[in-house]
């Protein structure tokens, strides 16, 4: 997700966008539903009553604008400035857009923020100002200082850019950062110091080539020689060939101060014999020939997007010996900017720095780099590495994935101790190890599991039924499975029926997508056979198979992946929770020595992810099947990337007040203890109780659990339901589920009410969990 070549791409055509892999009626329709955009603005502090108000604004608030008053550095203290990034554009430079203007630069700085959010927990708020004038941009921003803990300035073109940064920095006491340009640089760094390692060769003494002159090529110029790169050794080139000393034609400041004395006139004649290309440029501008012509085993970061310079099937082509990075996902080594920005000015805001200064990128730069040789942890190995692959430090691996969850405790440390080395910090931090420790604890694991459950999908498709085909959001779903590239989608329903949607919707069917008529298929006399089979003792005759087979979509997609003619089913829009696990449970079993239940994922703004169960089909569980719950939620916990923290939840706690389900509770305790599971586990408590630590220390110091419980097993169908089904409409968390757990082969029920985004993520869900059965 390189955006940061700004002024060297042309402009990209929607052709290109799909690239990426979603439609652009997917991407409208992101942005159009619901609340529409991607921000809002939540309270932190309680305002409900007429003393919160007082408390909060008048009178109350007075005293903390005296104080900010009498001491700015308390703003620190008692607003969100310390937290808070503007991400600013006049919109000149969207993506490889062109000059869209401010307006419809929004839907990129409101990502941004969200990015920001979502990757490093920073707030930010999107600005965009309506000016290509320098003087009149640089004025709009820095009157905004007091607002805000740092600028990100972000679609400037060039030679603007360059101007607009270097003014903003000399007047503001914040950071001022502009992620086009050292956003690239710096990953691409990391990237540099890990090929370097790999090929025995010392910064020092590399000649690197860089094509393009536009916004992240000078900044990568200009970090490369920061680093340790001989200035006469970068070649920097344009369109107009090499920026050598004496060329006057195409110049400006920026290009002047990184020219050369050489004979090179071509981009071809600068990379013969060069041992690194950097491209900040187009597509295909690097031939077979130029790459030939390098050094031994040469380092070549094609980085121009949608399109690399030379893709790396073509590079390896011609040099086996070549260690290549992207700007793409789908190739190894992606120079994605989301590894560094969010991160920098994490660490630069922690210790309140008033710029971001070269020592602090070289930091980050490193930090990425001496990442990448670390072992992967096994959830990100398995979801990055492909199929009989693995992410091993080497030549397919010298940056790290963008969702490596040891981000955000690695690089904004590198990143404050370079501030505070430097002498920028004004509020240094004492204890690094410490610090490290809260940023790890600052994200939830969900959203990162998530994504990298999607990769390895995305490495494993699957074929998934989604049984319920002729419904308008189930072929929209289907369609958007097939276009992220998860796997084959199979539509069961009537061709007409299923025609007419895809004409409502404007689209035509792709050839990755199979339509299966349960009433003709030629497969119905093998299936019929197979379910008479099974429930022959239980009352049915064959043709009362052939009925369910020909009439019940759900028992018709059992079949199918029964039978192994599809890896994973997908259902629940047209038919109750208990229905569709009828007609499921109709083919497929439960797992051996397994429970079947449902758990619900609970993603919270504060306070991260619950997984609740069971939430779908045992009504009055009995002691053991309510520990092996717990042991399937905490597994499934595990793979999410949580350390599971069971709490079997009740009325009572530890005996108060005494009832009948409280017996249950306890015993499926006693017996977890027979078994000497590996997690942490307790019961029975109240909710509050589980999830208060000091509320338990308090009260009942005893309690194994060593902090907020985040596997709430419940004492009865009941209970989980009014839980998980009330909070996500009295607050603002989102919910995952229930997934069916504990069946020998995977199967997803969705609600009824699931929309289009829930049952993809469902389907990937079930297409991941049929990798490597």
């Amino acid at each position: 997700m390189d955006d940061g070549h700004k002024g060297s791409l042309p402009p990209i055509s929607l052709a290109d966008v799909r690239t990426a892999r979603v439609t652009p009626e997917e991407a409208l329709a992101l942005h159009a539903e619901g609340r529409p955009g991607k921000l809002e603005i939540r309270l932190t502090k309680p305002l409900i009553t007429a003393r919160d108000l007082s408390l909060a604004y008048s009178p109350g608030v007075a005293e903390p604008c005296l104080h900010i008053h009498r001491d700015p550095a308390l703003a620190y203290d008692y607003t969100s400035k310390g937290n808070f990034v503007a991400v600013v554009s006049n919109g000149t430079a969207v993506l490889g857009l062109g000059n869209l203007g401010a307006l419809a630069s929004k839907p990129v700085m409101e990502g941004k923020v969200a990015l920001f959010k979502r990757f490093a927990d920073v707030d930010g708020i999107d600005l965009c100002v309506d000016t290509e004038d320098v003087d009149a941009f640089v004025d709009a921003v820095k009157h905004l200082g007091p607002s805000f803990g740092g600028i990100n300035l972000e679609d400037i073109k060039a030679p603007e850019c360059f101007v607009i940064e270097q003014r903003l920095r000399e007047v503001m006491d914040i950071p001022v950062f502009h992620d086009d340009q050292h956003g690239t640089a710096i990953v691409a760094a990391a990237g540099l110091l890990n090929a370097v390692h790999l090929t025995g060769r010392e910064l020092r003494d590399i000649t690197i080539v860089i094509n393009g002159a536009g916004a992240a090529a000078i900044a990568c110029a200009e970090l490369m020689k920061a680093m340790g790169v001989t200035p006469r050794n970068v070649i920097l080139c344009d369109t107009k060939g090499v920026v050598y000393r004496g060329r006057t034609e195409g110049m400006n400041q920026w290009k002047s101060a990184h020219a050369v004395e050489t004979q090179a006139r071509t981009l071809a004649q600068a990379m013969d014999g060069a041992d690194c290309f950097f491209g900040l440029s187009v597509k295909g501008a690097v031939t077979p020939e130029m790459l030939r012509s390098m050094a031994d085993k040469p380092i070549v970061f094609a980085m121009a997007n949608p399109d690399p310079e030379i893709t790396p099937e073509e590079a390896k082509a011609v040099r086996p010996d070549c260690i290549i990075a992207t700007g793409r996902s789908d190739y190894p080594n992606q120079v994605n900017n989301v590894l560094g920005f969010p991160f920098i000015f994490r660490g630069a805001l922690d210790v309140r720095a008033s710029t971001i200064n070269d020592a602090m990128k070289v930091a980050a730069a490193r930090a990425l780099a001496m990442l990448a040789r670390e072992d992967v942890p096994e959830e990100v190995n398995t979801a990055g590495g492909g199929p009989g692959k693995s992410l091993r430090f080497g030549a397919d691996y010298i940056i790290p994935n963008a969702f490596d969850p040891r981000l955000i405790s690695r690089v904004p440390v590198a990143v404050a101790r370079a501030a505070m080395e430097s002498g920028v910090a004004r509020k240094p931090i004492t204890d690094l190890t410490r610090y490290a420790r809260a940023l790890a604890g600052r994200l939830d694991a969900t959203a990162n599991a998530m994504e990298l459950i999607t990769e390895q999908v995305r490495a494993n498709p699957r074929t998934v039924v989604f049984a319920e085909g002729e419904e308008e959001k189930v072929v929209r779903a289907a369609l958007a499975f097939h276009n992220a590239g998860y796997g084959t989608p199979v539509l069961v329903g009537r061709e007409d029926r299923i025609a007419n949607v895809l004409r409502t919707l404007g689209v035509q069917l792709p050839p990755g997508i199979t339509i299966r008529n349960a009433r003709n298929s030629d497969s119905n006399r093998r299936y019929a056979e197979f379910l008479y089979a099974r429930r022959q003792r239980e009352g049915f005759l064959f043709r009362d198979c052939q009925r369910l087979v020909n009439q019940d979509r759900n028992v018709f997609a059992g079949c199918m992946l029964a039978l192994g003619d599809a890896d994973a089913v997908v259902t629940g829009v047209t038919r109750s929770y208990a229905v569709a696990l009828e007609g499921i449970s109709a083919a497929i079993d439960p797992a051996p020595g397994e429970v079947t239940f449902g758990l619900t994922l609970m993603l919270a703004r504060v306070s991260g992810t619950v997984f609740v169960a069971d939430t779908a089909i045992n009504e009055r569980p009995d002691a053991a099947t309510l520990a092996e719950i717990a042991v399937q939620s905490a597994a499934a916990a595990r793979r999410l990337g949580h350390e599971p923290r069971v709490a079997f939840l009740s009325f009572s706690t530890f005996g108060d007040p005494k009832g009948h389900i409280p017996g249950s509770l306890r015993e499926a305790v006693r017996l977890l203890d027979e078994r000497k599971v590996d997690f942490e586990y307790d019961g029975e408590m109240a909710a509050d109780v589980a999830l208060d630590p000091v509320l338990r220390a308090h009260l009942y110091p005893f309690c194994r659990l060593t902090g907020p419980a985040n596997v709430l097993v419940m004492p009865g169908l009941h209970a989980a339901h009014i839980l998980t089904k009330a909070v996500p409409r009295l607050t603002s968390a989102t919910t995952i589920g229930p997934l069916l757990m504990g069946m020998s082969r995977p199967v997803q029920i969705v609600p009824m009410d699931a929309s289009v985004t829930q049952l993809l993520d469902m389907a990937c869900l079930a297409a991941h969990a049929a990798i490597g059965r």
